[in-house]
């Protein structure tokens, strides 16, 4: 079974296990050639470590079980998505409203400021340019489509 094939079931397994927990969703499942399975997930509200470690329980057995791989022959890892991973879904976009974000858009330019909205076609990013008197503020509206990267930016 190639590691394509396995990432397919290995979504639709976790998909499953979510169903009892409609805050908490599937970020993206990544295989390392080396049998180490790594599954980010995301909340509305994040997620704790108690729930990864009960999913990251519950999809060892169910791997095991449906033989993509036997016991002791893998490593799991269940967590969510790192500070510096880029926003992938929609839901996470919605999830960081108000907060900082960096956009690197398709044509190489940045755009850094508050994240303002969020819908199915794109988002909405407010910049601050200059200070004091010279003070402005920019509003970018963007489409999915123009956007390469977005990261949430942490402020001290």
């Amino acid at each position: 079974m190639s590691n394509e094939e396995k990432t397919l079931i290995i979504n639709t397994l976790v998909e499953g296990l979510l169903e009892a927990e409609p805050t908490i969703f599937l970020v993206r499942v990544h295989i390392r050639p080396i049998n180490n399975i790594s599954v980010y997930v995301d909340g509305d509200e994040g997620v704790t470590i108690e729930k990864c470690v009960r999913l990251n329980r519950a999809l060892y057995k169910l791997i095991v079980e449906k033989e993509i791989a036997n016991d002791g022959e893998f490593g799991l890892e269940v967590s969510s998505p790192g500070v510096d991973e880029p926003l992938v879904l929609r839901r996470q976009y919605k999830k960081n409203l108000g907060r900082m974000v960096e956009v690197v858009r398709v044509d190489g330019t940045e755009i850094e400021g508050k994240l303002l909205e969020a819908n199915e076609d794109g988002i909405v990013v407010e910049e601050e340019k200059g200070k004091g008197k010279k003070k402005e503020i920019v509003k970018h509206e963007l489409a999915f489509a123009e956007v390469k990267s977005t990261v949430v930016k942490i402020v001290f």
